[in-house]
């Protein structure tokens, strides 16, 4: 187990460069999770600490060790991808013993391995199975067996989840996250479900077009995003937004449909324009008709409603079971909490603190 240490990190394809002189420090037997929209790049990033693309230009670090242009079976790193790439020939002990067996172990080890591995996850009734006798959650946890075996410094995610249905992705992340409780390895995890980085990350990174745009623990970037982009990503449902200009003592936001909402920051010179950002929970449903109700999820012990304003805005708001819940082409007025809302520059969409 060791950290794992980027600097100025450069990847370019040709002329076109995608990931734009990163730098990030993993602490040994950290759980950090790579998290950003489709094309930010962040399976790249993971992919060089690997050793499955080459780096342009920087250093990669794990532990005391220089592996910028080292092989990737020389860096101490094992990756599970999102396809399981199990041998359907094999029963679940030679798939998980068969790296081992590649590199000359002898066959007392590789059984012992195979055994503590199973330990770890369960796996032990299942040895003897081929592939096609397995559920997709148990394929996967073997694809993570057989990396285990192989007693690496650091392991590496690459959205393994994603083939699972629902049920299997919940089942599945509370398996990760005890095998990180029990192992204490570092591992690095790439996922574009915010859910996942959330619950299972000790440290999120949130990538977008190459760029690194916050580091930081999960509740620590949901409850103080540096911008909007990172305001707008981590949460779920997302964060509403609307534009409002600064006035004396607060902001004017014709979309939230209040002649003036209290500055809950500094506030810039009057007549600047700003983003308002408020989350579903901290806006309420009163009588009123400066919102029209577009559709209202009923999940049970929480609903949304999702509200159209006059000015075009979209707003989802939060309601608990206990809440009255409006109709589908109902008006209805809105409540804020102001204290809760976030500012952001119009221009640079950087936070307003």
């Amino acid at each position: 187990m060791s950290d794992v240490t980027l600097r100025g990190l450069i990847k370019r394809y040709g002329e076109v460069e995608v990931i734009h002189g990163v730098d990030l420090d993993i602490e040994d037997g950290e759980f950090v999770v790579f998290v950003g929209p489709s094309g930010c790049g962040k399976s790249t990033l993971l992919r060089m600490i690997a050793g499955l693309e080459e780096t342009s230009d920087g250093q990669i670090r794990i532990g005391a060790h220089d592996v910028t242009r080292a092989d990737p079976a020389d860096r101490g790193v094992a990756m599970v991808f999102q396809t399981y790439a199990l041998y359907p020939h094999m029963t679940v002990e030679e798939n998980m013993g068969f790296g081992l067996k590649m590199t000359g172990h002898k066959s007392a080890e590789i059984k012992e391995k195979v055994r503590e591995a199973s330990r770890i996850l369960k796996l032990d009734d299942y040895l003897k199975r081929k592939p096609k006798a397995l559920s997709g959650g148990q394929r996967q946890r073997v694809a993570i067996g057989r990396a285990i075996v192989r007693g690496p410094e650091v392991f590496l995610f690459d959205e393994p989840l994603s083939n699972l249905d629902a049920e299997l992705r919940v089942d599945m992340r509370v398996e990760i996250a005890r095998l990180h409780k029990e192992i204490g390895a570092t591992m690095i995890y790439v996922t574009h479900d915010q859910v996942e980085a959330m619950t299972l990350a000790d440290k999120i990174v949130v990538l977008r077009a190459g760029n690194i745009e916050q580091v930081g623990a999960p509740m620590d970037l949901y409850r103080d995003p540096d911008n909007r982009f990172v305001a707008g990503f981590i949460g779920s449902p997302a964060m509403n937004f609307v534009g409002g200009s600064a006035a004396d003592g607060g902001v004017i936001a014709p979309g939230l449909g209040a002649e003036t909402i209290a500055a809950p920051a500094r506030l810039p010179t009057p007549g600047t324009e700003v983003i308002l950002g408020l989350r579903p929970q901290h806006m309420g449903i009163v009588a009123g008709d400066s919102h029209a109700v577009d559709l209202v999820e009923k999940l049970g012990g929480v609903s949304y409603a999702y509200l159209i304003a006059e000015t075009g805005d979209r707003l989802v708001v939060e309601l608990r079971e206990d809440d009255p819940t409006p109709r589908p082409g109902e008006r209805v007025g809105l409540r804020v909490d102001a204290s809760r809302a976030m500012l952001f520059d119009a221009q640079t969409e950087r936070r307003i603190r």
